[in-house]
């Protein structure tokens, strides 16, 4: 099985193949003939132009640009006039904000709201008591929807932004344009999960071990 955080030689990273670490965890050792397969599918021009702005991208701006700069920069090198926001209703202050910035920037926008649709919970199998108000009418969240409205306005690049965990998922899977992630949702660490990894040996060490959260 690939374990990359078993390794501490990082032989990928620094080019020094002869020391590739011994055991079954190092995708390079037990994964060779998909890694060669992987890496044919760079030669493709399309995917090629992507890989290769993004490192440029990633070059130019290192440690200089926020990832909202970034973004903008990546989808103009690949020639992208039509940004996509698909966002969370409880960002739409923030999904307003990022929207005005492009449009300065030059881009158009298409935005979409999570509760775009307004499909009720019980429409998807879901019975009143799991609803965060019981008793009170929920829309669920509909990522397929604002996948396929971002899709028939053509957009070119769709930025996720404070989806849910699993609705995400199904953004990613139903949008027919490239999507990165600008917001990652974690509404307990003011949308910074990165928090509960940097305090997981200390303040979240009770809480992330799973026998605790039932």
């Amino acid at each position: 099985m690939a374990r990359c955080t078993d390794c501490g030689r990082f032989a990928c990273y620094t080019g020094e193949l002869d020391n590739l670490p011994s055991g079954d965890f190092c995708p390079m050792q037990t994964h060779n003939e998909v890694l060669v397969e992987a890496r044919a599918k760079y030669d493709d021009p399309g995917i090629r132009r992507i890989s290769q702005e993004s490192a440029r991208v990633e070059a130019t701006g290192y440690c200089e640009w926020t990832r909202v700069e970034e973004t903008m920069e990546f989808a103009e090198r690949m020639g992208i006039q039509k940004l996509g926001i698909a966002y969370c209703i409880g960002l739409r202050r923030e999904a307003r904000t990022l929207a005005n910035i492009y449009k300065q920037n030059g881009f158009e926008v298409a935005s979409v709201c999570c509760k775009t649709g307004s499909i009720p919970k019980e429409d998807i199998g879901l019975r009143d008591d799991e609803k965060i108000r019981p008793g009170q009418y929920e829309s669920v969240c509909n990522p397929i929807g604002q996948a396929m409205v971002l899709n028939a306005e053509g957009t070119g690049l769709n930025v996720i932004m404070g989806l849910c965990v699993g609705h995400d998922s199904l953004f990613i899977k139903h949008s027919d344009a490239l999507v990165t992630c600008l917001v990652a949702k974690d509404r307990v660490l003011a949308h910074n999960p990165i928090g509960a990894i940097y305090t997981s040996e200390s303040y979240y060490k009770k809480k992330l071990e799973r026998q605790n959260r039932k």
